[in-house]
């Protein structure tokens, strides 16, 4: 098993007043040649939003562009016809395949905290795509949610690439098994809050690991550890 560490306190940051971002990797004005990507797995932001404040309409394309909400309440709108409102446990995907444009606000009274998560696309060019589920804490308590799977499904959100991502939160100490395809498979595992261990080494708050060259990954949990796990291709082959 090989591994790399994202300290929280290693982390890029821009500051626009509305807007304060955490990078892992290369992103808008940050860059390190050492963290620009991992496996497909572009960018993993960690940003918060004044009330008021957000993304005027913009565009992407040939990206898939995953917002994972842990505080707040957030607008959606964009060139598909889609307009949803995202709250706390809510995630949002867009497939911006062939090109489409969106907007992004925070509509409540409370600073936005989300997570961006960009992926590389397995297919490129497709039709744009759109879904939004919520996975209420509540309702996922001592297991691994799955969130976002390249197998369609109604119990998640579907992501043009052979990826998975899963939230975990467990009020009780505990160790589990991520288990995963180790041909061209990687993990990204980022702590939102408490603490994991991770293959002995010990995490914190907004620290993260990468994982590669193995098929399996042991995890420690502390009471109220709450946690993101990335499963993304190595490359494209």
């Amino acid at each position: 098993m090989k591994s790399q560490l994202f300290k929280k306190s290693e982390r890029g940051t821009k500051d626009m007043g509305w807007l304060k971002s955490n990078f892992y990797f290369s992103f808008s004005d940050y860059y390190n040649p050492l963290k620009s990507a991992f496996g497909t797995l572009l960018a993993v932001n960690d940003d918060f939003v004044e009330p008021g404040k957000g993304f005027g309409t913009h565009p992407h394309n040939n990206m898939e562009i995953i917002s994972i909400l842990l505080q707040g309440k957030m607008n959606h709108k964009d060139s598909m016809g889609y307009s949803t409102t995202i709250e706390e446990g809510g995630v949002q995907i867009m497939s911006a395949g062939s090109g489409l444009r969106h907007e992004e606000y925070n509509i409540g009274e409370v600073n936005v905290n989300f997570l961006q998560v960009w992926i590389q696309p397995k297919l490129q060019n497709i039709n744009p795509r759109y879904q939004h589920r919520n996975f209420p804490v509540a309702k996922r308590i001592n297991k691994l949610q799955t969130i976002v799977s390249g197998e369609e499904g109604l119990e998640h959100c579907w992501i043009n690439q052979n990826a998975k991502l899963s939230l975990g939160y467990f009020n009780t100490p505990q160790e589990i098994t991520y288990n995963f395809q180790q041909v061209n498979k990687c993990l990204f595992i980022f702590v939102i809050e408490g603490k994991i261990s991770v293959n002995g080494t010990d995490l914190s708050g907004r620290d993260a690991i990468g994982v590669w060259e193995t098929d399996s990954v042991p995890i420690q949990c502390e009471a109220g550890a709450h946690f993101l796990v990335i499963e993304t291709p190595v490359n494209q082959k």
